[in-house]
């Protein structure tokens, strides 16, 4: 399946003193997506320094700001050839993981898969093994976990979002990276760009598990199909995937964001900012 999506990422920060930036909001160049045109504006024009992670393919770029306002807008147009996964994948033994897949079997700083191995035994040790399983454990966080805006902040962990019964979309991700690395399958966070009806538009997580020598992705929110899903960032849990790092006293004050799966160009920004603008358009 080919699906070209259109996306406007528009941030606005007010910056109260001397500030480093770094963003993680372009479209990755890995994987089963490929970058059809795309374009960066920052406002005002100051000097912007790139590079890419060598490991994951995230995309960063980097500036510094002086106290007043900064304006970002990315836009882009991805061609999307994700298929949905086969049901039949298998657990790989550690044995026979790949060395760069190993580390995705470790405790993380979100992801204490150490500390909840007894709770993932006791939940989803006899179900039967494979695409099977982490489908289980996605239904399981459905099931319990309520969606709910507000429940939890930048240091929520996994055994957080497990005691407290309530979370968002980076908390269900988390929660099923540390269930499923308990049960010795490999998981990292996947974030980035998809539409859905409800809640508003926002950067989006969700996970990928280690199957029949691939990585697949799941969405255990179930608001968008995850084969549509625009990848942005891939690490081990939201400390490696933030979209925005800031070294200052710094202000958010809008974001918005449009995701549209039919080609079609996004809408005018409803609060358009005026101001004179450096325009990067990237290879």
């Amino acid at each position: 399946m080919t699906n070209i999506t259109s996306l406007r990422c528009d941030l606005e920060y007010a910056i109260h003193a001397d500030t480093h930036f770094c963003f993680n909001i372009q479209a990755s160049r890995r994987g089963d997506q490929r970058i059809l045109d795309e374009s960066l504006t920052i406002t005002p024009g100051i000097q912007v320094r790139q590079f890419e992670d060598p490991n994951n393919g995230n995309r960063f770029f980097r500036c510094d700001g002086i106290p007043g306002k900064l304006v970002v807008r990315y836009d882009a147009r991805i061609e999307n050839t994700r298929q949905k996964p086969d049901h039949s994948l298998v657990e790989c033994s550690i044995t026979d993981m790949p060395n760069e897949v190993l580390h995705y079997l470790l405790p993380s700083r979100f992801c204490q898969s150490d500390v909840m191995s007894r709770a993932a035994q006791h939940l989803f040790g006899r179900v039967p093994q494979g695409y099977q399983r982490v489908s289980h454990i996605c239904d399981w966080i459905r099931e319990n976990i309520a969606y709910q805006l507000g429940t939890s902040n930048a240091t929520t962990s996994a055994q957080d979002v497990y005691l407290q019964r309530a979370g968002v979309c980076r908390d269900y991700a988390h929660l099923a990276i540390t269930f499923c690395r308990a049960l010795n399958i490999p998981a990292r966070l996947v974030v980035g760009y998809v539409h859905f009806d409800e809640p508003p538009q926002d950067f989006h997580a969700t996970f990928e598990a280690w199957l029949g020598g691939q990585w697949v992705m799941f969405d255990p929110t179930n608001l968008a199909p995850a084969e549509a899903v625009v990848r942005v960032g891939t690490g081990r849990d939201a400390k490696d995937t933030a979209f925005a790092t800031m070294f200052g006293a710094v202000t958010m004050s809008y974001m918005h964001i449009q995701v549209n799966h039919d080609g079609q160009p996004p809408l005018d920004d409803p609060d358009p900012r005026e101001a004179t603008v450096q325009r990067l358009i990237m290879a």
